[in-house]
């Protein structure tokens, strides 16, 4: 949605890519116009994701181990074995890395 004209705008799946999985309801997008026509849009950096699968951390967390975390919008990465279900966490969205929770 526009900020200024609260015009909403709509994406294809097709124009939208592989950077589906670090899109949410509501997020703050920069959309780059052609013609009237969205030709592609921009991500913030870092996106804050909720953690809604993870299996228990093992052994000791302090040789930072990592395992395999589902986000909210489907998107797998690792997180520190710390991490739990329910933490939100912060991911580079042009790397798809974890970077912290947040």
């Amino acid at each position: 949605m526009d900020l200024t004209s609260f015009e909403e705008s709509r994406l294809n799946e097709s124009d939208v890519g592989d950077r589906q999985k670090w899109l949410k309801e509501g997020m703050d997008c920069t959309l780059l116009y052609w013609n009237g026509r969205i030709i592609d849009f921009d991500l913030p950096i870092t996106v804050r994701l909720t953690v809604t699968e993870a299996d228990p951390g093992q052994g000791d967390s302090a040789q930072g181990g990592t395992k395999p975390a589902t986000l909210e919008t489907g998107a797998v990465v690792n997180v520190p074995s710390f991490v739990d279900v329910g933490d939100d966490v912060l991911i580079d969205s042009r790397t798809g890395q974890y970077m912290s929770r947040a």
